[in-house]
C-alpha cells in the first residue's frame, strides 16, 4: 500500500512537471507515459486496500499478478542503470532509473502480496539443503560457456588486442569519448574489462544458485561458515539480472536474426562495418539471452528450493 502511494505519486509529479520516465540512449519519451503509470500505482492501492479489508479474493489476486508483470516491465533497464551508475558516474535520466528502481520493489512485493495467504500443506516434508536438478544445473552449464567468447572477446580490447577490426587503442577511446568513469578506464589500463569482471560475477550468482553453498555458507565464507543464506541475498540481484538480460538477450538475437537475413539494416556504429557490428552484436547478444535464461530457470529453482515448508526449523548441515 504505502509503495502503491509513493510510486503513484512519483508518477503524478514527472507528469505534471513534463518530466519523462522513458529515456532510449539518451533520448526521452513522451511525459504522457507518467500519467499511466499513475494510473497503474492507484490501480495497484486501490487493490491492495480491498485485498486489506475484504481478504484476498480470487480476482484481486489475478490483478496483483498481472500488475505484477506490468511492474517487471516498467523496471526493465534497472541494470543497465546500476552498472552505468557505477562505472560511469552518471545515468540517462534519474527520473527514469528512479522509476525502474520503484518498478522493481513494486514487483517484489505485489508477488509477495499476491502470495501472502498462501500456505504450505500441514503435511510438507522437510525441504532437504541440496543443488538444483541436473537440467537446472545444464542450464547453468549452458549459461557460463555463453560468457565465454563475450569476455574473450573483452579482454583482448582490454589487453590491447584487435577484435572486429578495432583495436585495443581505439576501443578505449570510444570509452573516453562516451563518458566512461576513471574506475572504467583504469581497469582498462591494467589490461581488465570491467563488463568481463561483471560477467564473472555473474556466473558466480548464477552457480551460487543451483548449487548448496547457495543456501548455506560454506567453509571458504569463514566466520558465516554454516550459516543459512538469506533467500533475498542471491534472488534480488538475480531477479534484477534476469528481467532485464533475459528479454534484452532474446530481442536483441531476434533483431541479429533478421539482419543476417538481410530483412533489417544494422547500424555499424564505432565499427569499420556492418559486418564486425554484426559479429562483436552476435556474441554480445547470445551470451545475454542464454545467460539471462539460464538466471530465469535458476532463480525460480533457487525460490522453490528456499521456500520455507510448513514445520522446517531445522538448522542447515555445513557445506564445504
Amino acid at each position: 500500500m504505502f509503495w502503491a502511494a509513493v510510486y503513484t505519486g512519483f508518477a503524478l509529479a514527472c507528469a505534471l512537471t513534463g518530466t519523462s520516465l522513458l529515456s532510449l540512449g539518451g533520448h526521452q519519451g513522451s511525459s504522457v507515459l507518467g500519467w499511466a503509470v499513475a494510473a497503474g500505482g492507484a490501480l495497484a492501492a486501490t487493490v491492495c486496500a480491498v485485498a486489506a479489508r475484504y481478504g484476498l479474493r480470487p480476482i484481486l489476486r489475478a490483478l496483483l499478478w498481472v500488475m505484477c508483470v506490468l511492474a517487471g516491465m516498467a523496471a526493465f533497464g534497472l541494470l543497465m542503470d546500476m552498472i552505468t551508475l557505477m562505472f560511469g558516474q552518471a545515468v540517462d535520466s534519474w527520473a527514469s532509473a528512479a522509476h525502474h528502481a520503484l518498478a522493481a520493489a513494486g514487483t517484489l512485493l505485489l508477488a509477495a502480496t499476491a502470495r501472502s495467504d498462501h500456505r504450505p500443506p500441514a503435511a510438507a516434508p522437510l525441504r532437504a539443503h541440496c543443488g538444483a536438478s541436473g537440467p537446472v544445473q545444464l542450464a547453468a552449464c549452458i549459461g557460463t560457456v555463453a560468457f565465454l567468447p563475450y569476455a574473450t572477446m573483452k579482454l583482448v580490447w582490454a589487453s590491447g588486442g584487435t577484435f572486429a577490426g578495432v583495436s585495443g587503442k581505439e576501443m578505449r577511446a570510444i570509452s573516453e569519448r562516451n563518458g566512461a568513469s576513471g574506475i572504467w578506464l583504469t581497469l582498462e589500463s591494467w589490461g581488465l574489462d570491467a563488463t568481463a569482471l561483471l560477467a564473472a560475477i555473474g556466473v558466480f550468482l548464477l552457480w551460487g544458485l543451483v548449487r548448496p553453498w547457495g543456501q548455506v555458507f560454506p567453509r571458504w565464507t569463514l566466520f558465516l561458515h554454516g550459516r543459512r543464506v538469506p533467500r533475498w541475498l542471491p534472488l534480488t540481484p538475480a531477479l534484477i539480472g534476469a528481467a532485464t538480460l533475459a528479454p534484452y538477450g532474446v530481442l536483441g538475437v531476434g533483431y541479429l536474426a533478421l539482419a543476417t537475413a538481410g530483412v533489417v539494416t544494422i547500424r555499424r556504429g564505432d565499427f569499420h562495418s556492418s559486418g564486425d557490428a554484426l559479429l562483436v552484436g552476435w556474441i554480445g547478444l547470445a551470451a545475454f539471452a542464454a545467460y539471462g535464461i539460464a538466471l530465469v530457470i535458476a532463480a525460480h529453482s533457487y525460490w522453490l528450493r528456499t521456500t520455507p515448508a510448513h514445520g522446517d526449523v531445522e538448522r542447515p548441515p555445513a557445506v564445504s
